[in-house]
């Protein structure tokens, strides 16, 4: 059987979303020998408040994520605007290695670059103004040195804060600007991108240095799961998993 490596990204699972939880951790569960490595690109929870969340949700899918790792499987995480407090402790917990916000691999000899996504939309002003101020190492120690439940009651705030700029926001700053997109791919000399974050599925075609470039981009898991599968033979497959 063909060997693959799995990407997934946005799932933005939460104790108010069993039914998505469930999916993950079957998914988690069927992968097999083939599967040589599960790759996360950020969102995985709605929310994260730190690695010493104690809460019984935190602590089940820590435990599929560390299930799976212990049979072998690598398993790669890169942050999303979501969980970017994800560390050590978290790393530690479920076996996943922490990857960098751009982070280019070789694919079965093909070099690709995995983001989350979000620095690329760079026409949305606001957003990026907040994530630098959340990004502060300062206000990471800070905040994380509050008691858990009061960084519940601003994780909760700014959430609706979120949804607030995304429900209102025009949907074009939402999305990634090419000009980004080419930059960032000729920085690390890729022809292929892989991406959350926009929940805008799809997969663009386009000139990059005169050579046919890729950029493909997950799908959220708000309707179900979706997983893009990159077999070794270099046959890229997206399939939906149902609940």
């Amino acid at each position: 059987m063909t060997h693959k490596t799995l990407f997934i990204s946005d799932l933005h699972l939460s104790a108010a979303h069993p039914e998505t939880t469930a999916i993950f951790f079957r998914f988690l569960n069927e992968a097999d020998e083939h599967t040589d490595a599960i790759y996360i690109l950020g969102d995985l929870v709605e929310s994260w408040i730190g690695d010493d969340d104690n809460d019984p949700f935190c602590t089940a899918f820590k435990q599929a994520l560390k299930t799976l790792s212990d049979r072998g499987i690598p398993l790669y995480f890169q942050h999303g605007n979501r969980d970017f407090l994800m560390g050590k402790q978290f790393s530690q917990d479920t076996g996943c290695t922490l990857l960098p916000e751009e982070h280019k691999i070789n694919l079965y000899g093909t070099p690709v670059l995995l983001m989350h996504g979000d620095t690329l939309c760079t026409t949305d002003v606001a957003y990026l103004r907040a994530r630098r101020f959340a990004y502060s190492k300062i206000l990471r120690f800070l905040y994380l040195s509050l008691p858990l439940s009061l960084r519940r009651r601003i994780a909760e705030h700014f959430r609706n804060v979120s949804k607030k700029h995304t429900s209102t926001a025009p949907k074009m700053i939402l999305d990634v600007t090419q000009s980004a997109v080419e930059a960032t791919m000729k920085k690390h000399g890729v022809l292929h991108l892989i991406h959350g974050h926009t929940h805008q599925p799809a997969t663009h075609t386009f000139s990059l240095n005169e050579k046919t470039a890729t950029r493909h981009v997950l799908a959220a898991w708000h309707d179900g799961g979706e997983v893009l599968s990159w077999d070794e033979t270099g046959q890229i497959t997206v399939y939906k998993l149902k609940g």
